[in-house]
């Protein structure tokens, strides 16, 4: 992964005035009265935000039921109540957000049966205005609207593809055991793969690292909504790799997906399109311009190639099977920045990210999932630039019961407390509670639980799936009981998830230990350069490769006493959390 800097505190939310938007109509809520008619809403501090917030909330007498996704057309399937004007369905491209005050391309008339009930079917791609080039509608949300003097008048959600026809079957494939290594690459001692026997793996993508505008010598054209993008060899040769070596160890590979700052681009002219405006350029990767035309088709592009080659029949290029979807978003200052906004505004464009990407991935592999990557803070935050994460998680749930639910997952860092303490049992900010400050090694049972919950389940069935995909204890130096102490968090937090079956892999961050990582010596192997012992074990590892292994109660008895608890199971929560 990328380096961690300190997170220390950078100043105060500047707010900052947007626009006022489109009437909605509802019943039951404070919109609207009870025959339908828009009622004037107090304008607050950001007026932009309110009428969001206000659209998320609002139970609509009509609804859009389903949508789905074939290779040439979308069906949408909805209901509406009986209105003194007749509805129509309209388009909402995804780069529109429901607060634009310009209209919604009008798709056609409605016309229910006596139950209210209709369907209606539209062309795969289509133009939001005439004369335009043709878009792909898989990324478009659809909804009920109606015309009044006022103007067009929202009458239920907007729901995008629900279900989308994928252009062939892959094989389900998953983790052969938890155990799991963060950043593959051709540079890593390879052999430790097979020597601790390591399932999954994660991959980070950098997008405008093999995207570019232009052709150009060494540089493979391909075609995606009608433009023709090119993708530069060199760049790719490295991504092949490493995903070939992934395939010839059957590993389950999640790609970290992200976006530059735009003067970071090696294509400029891609960076400025791709990259969000209000980036600010401190943060170390952006969050992507969903919110322009142009922005979105840059970033579909890149994902879109991404997984048409690593999601093949016969994987010959190796295989992408799950997609984080950028780094620690609710650290978002630091490696999502997209400016400053409130959460609420943050999580808007970060869910239309996420959703495009599981929209492309289920395309190609119908077992694919997106996962949101998020930090160590529950309700806490890291500094005023920062949001807490299950603030992040609500709003995500709420945009899905809002505009249709999707099966999005969990990847989750619960470093220690403190990253250099990996007396992570000590915690202090670790509660059993769901208020708790944070979630780390000490309280995982806490994220097990959230997920478990009726409320959080995928269409209220499934366990969403959480993955812990980047963390790791600390050894404060090379001293024997540094590394004994960084051992014996391995052990402490493996025993505790053996009674947690929500968490599906754990990949161990960092592998060999960074000197770019500020001081941190988070690996399983020493420095590089270490003297007289580069790339050393350290007895983490030899912890590590004992996990799940016949030897593993041998191997982690010694951290009993530095845990001081005389049994594992004393380590262990066993009461409901709440």
């Amino acid at each position: 992964m990328p380096v961690r800097p300190s997170l220390t505190p950078l100043g105060t939310l500047a707010h900052s005035i947007v626009a006022s938007l489109l009437g909605l109509a509802a019943t039951g809520a404070a919109a609207a009265t009870p025959g339908g008619s828009p009622v004037p809403v107090l304008e607050v501090s950001r007026p932009g935000e309110t009428r969001l917030s206000q659209y998320l909330s609002t139970h609509f007498a009509s609804e859009i039921t389903e949508v789905r996704a074939g290779a040439k057309e979308i069906v949408i399937r909805g209901r509406v109540q009986a209105q003194s004007a007749p509805a129509y369905l309209v388009e909402v491209p995804i780069h529109r957000a429901l607060t634009d005050t310009n209209p919604f391309p009008w798709v056609g008339a409605i016309r229910p049966n006596r139950s209210g009930r209709f369907t209606l079917s539209v062309d795969r791609q289509g133009s939001e205005n005439p004369g335009q080039s043709p878009h792909d509608r898989l990324f478009s949300r659809w909804a009920v609207m109606r015309q009044e003097a006022t103007g067009p008048v929202l009458l239920s959600h907007a729901r995008y593809a629900d279900v989308v026809e994928p252009r062939w079957q892959l094989p389900v494939e998953k983790p052969r055991g938890r155990k799991g290594l963060g950043a593959l690459s051709p540079d890593r001692p390879l052999r430790d793969i097979e020597d601790l026997g390591i399932s999954a793996v994660t991959v980070n993508v950098v997008l405008g690292s093999f995207m570019r505008t232009l052709d150009g010598p060494g540089r493979t054209p391909f075609s995606v909504g009608g433009r023709t993008w090119f993708i530069d060899d060199a760049a790719v040769g490295p991504l092949d790799r490493t995903m070939e070596e992934a395939a010839r160890h059957r590993l389950i590979v999640s790609a970290i997906l992200l976006v530059q700052q735009a003067a970071h681009s090696a294509d400029r002219a891609y960076g400025r399109m791709v990259t969000h405006a209000d980036a600010d350029p401190y943060g170390h990767f952006a969050m992507p311009a969903v919110n322009t035309p142009d922005g979105h088709e840059a970033y579909a592009a890149a994902l879109e190639w991404l997984a048409r080659r690593y999601c093949q029949p016969g994987s010959p290029h190796g295989r992408i099977h799950h997609w984080i979807v950028h780094n620690e978003v609710d650290a978002a200052w630091e490696w999502t920045n997209a400016g400053e906004k409130t959460a609420l505004e943050y999580l808007d464009l970060y869910q239309r990210s996420l959703r495009t990407v599981h929209l492309i991935a289920r395309q190609y592999d119908v077992h694919a999932q997106a996962f949101i990557s998020l930090t160590h803070f529950w309700t806490a935050r890291a500094s005023p630039h920062c949001y807490p994460s299950r603030e992040l998680l609500e709003l995500l749930l709420q945009f899905g019961r809002a505009e249709g639910d999707f099966d999005w997952a969990i990847a989750h860092h619960p470093y220690p407390e403190d990253l250099f303490n990996p007396r992570t049992w000590e915690d202090k900010s670790a509660q059993m509670s769901f208020d708790t400050p944070q979630i780390t090694f000490k309280n995982l049972e806490v994220l097990d639980a959230w997920v478990r919950q009726q409320r959080t389940l995928f269409q209220g069935k499934t366990r969403r799936t959480v993955h812990l995909t980047e963390q790791g204890p600390n050894s404060r130096d090379y001293t024997t009981n540094a590394l004994q102490l960084q051992a014996a968090a391995m052990a402490y937090v493996w025993k505790k998830l053996e009674r947690l079956d929500t968490i599906q892999v754990f990949h161990f961050h960092n592998w060999v230990d960074n000197r770019g990582e500020g001081g941190l010596r988070i690996g399983l192997r020493k420095f590089p350069d270490e003297p007289g012992d580069p790339l050393g074990r350290k007895p983490v590892w030899h912890v590590f490769r004992a996990l799940d292994t016949p030897g593993q109660a041998q191997a982690i008895e010694f951290a009993k006493p530095l845990i001081g608890i005389q049994e594992w199971d004393e380590a262990q929560h066993k009461t409901p959390i709440r």
